[in-house]
């Protein structure tokens, strides 16, 4: 996989794939909570960061097409480029993920609802840019946090990269069920993706 042109497949492509019995194995890069919230029925949740601390380990039970999803398809790219590092063919990567599958009216399982991580970060850099602004007002150098946060996201912007969604992810509410490394094996290995669901 080119890291800049990544294989990819859309919703409709995806959803013939899965109708006619020659499934690729769908991974759901999203955190367990996002997943939770809907996900495409018969995929499994191994999320970004599990995915790239663990990729050679995930390797070894992938052997067959896989399918990368995410929110947008942004972290599902970066997942791609890990697993085309650790020697993955046959690989694709769902355009416009999620968001794309549902709005092509194809079956989703639904759980609780939970924001996703794109709102979670707009939320905590807005609130932090509204507050540093306010109290500048007392605390003239608290304009300077202000700045801090917009430089980040204009970093995260050019380098399609985001720490804060990285450190928000790490969060108790997006955790959700259990799922890490063990755990996600188990079910690549067992071919059951009912059990991977939160």
């Amino acid at each position: 996989m080119n890291p800049s042109h990544p294989h990819t497949l859309d919703a409709t492509a995806l959803r013939e794939l899965l109708d006619s019995g020659r499934a690729p194995r769908v991974l759901d890069v999203r955190t367990p909570a996002e997943f939770e919230s809907a996900h495409i029925p018969g995929s499994y949740n191994v999320p970004l960061d599990l995915l790239r601390e663990h990729r050679d380990e995930l390797r070894r039970h992938l052997d067959e097409d896989v399918v990368l999803v995410c929110r947008s398809g942004v972290r599902a790219a970066q997942a791609g480029q890990a697993l085309d590092r650790a020697g993955l063919p046959n690989l694709k990567v769902l355009t416009g993920g999620i968001l794309a599958w549902q709005a092509t009216n194809a079956p989703v399982n639904q759980g609780r609802t939970r924001w996703d991580l794109e709102r979670q970060v707009r939320l905590v850099a807005g609130s932090i840019v509204l507050l540093s602004v306010l109290a500048s007002v007392v605390l003239p150098g608290a304009r300077w946090v202000a700045a801090f946060v917009g430089a980040g996201l204009t970093f995260a912007a050019i380098s399609n990269t985001c720490a804060m969604g990285m450190l928000l992810s790490r969060l108790p509410y997006n955790r959700g069920a259990r799922c890490d490394l063990d755990t996600v094996v188990g079910h690549l290995r067992d071919r059951n993706p009912a059990a991977s669901r939160p």
